[in-house]
């Protein structure tokens, strides 16, 4: 057997494998948000703000892929803490826009290089080719 396969008599499933190397991933996204008392969610959102800018709340449900109702829930909470606000769409005066706070782009750059500094220490075992052969595979999972 090469070590380019997987012996069925292995005692750990591929699946096994991928969901304790996610929950991994999950507990230190966990703790590198700790400083910043920002759920992942939250965070997400943030960063879709900062990438994309001022949008309505139905943007941004759609890019964190949750539903408009969990969006609110996200927005509510990080206008309480003076992450984001709203304010009147001008093209449409029915409709609000969620924008970052100036202390909401602190937090949104501060979360982003800290994610990036953990996600260096994750992967950073893995050379350049299996970290492009990781990619590619994970994109295809996702379809």
């Amino acid at each position: 057997m090469t070590e380019h396969t997987v012996d069925s008599a292995d005692d750990e499933s591929l699946a096994e494998t991928f969901w304790a190397v996610a929950s991994r991933l999950r507990r230190q996204t966990r703790d590198s948000l700790a400083p910043w008392d920002v759920t992942p969610s939250q965070s997400r959102a943030l960063g879709v703000l900062a990438r994309h800018g001022e949008v309505r709340p139905g943007t941004l449900a759609e890019h964190l892929r949750i539903a408009p109702r969990s969006a609110t829930e996200v927005v509510d909470d990080l206008q309480t803490r003076g992450l984001v606000e709203r304010r009147p769409d001008p093209a449409d005066r029915r409709a609000t826009l969620v924008a970052l706070t100036e202390e909401g782009d602190r937090v949104s750059t501060a979360i982003r290089a800290a994610r990036r500094a953990e996600a260096d220490r994750f992967f950073g075992h893995l050379n350049d080719t299996d970290r492009v052969e990781l990619v590619r595979i994970l994109r295809t999972l996702r379809g």
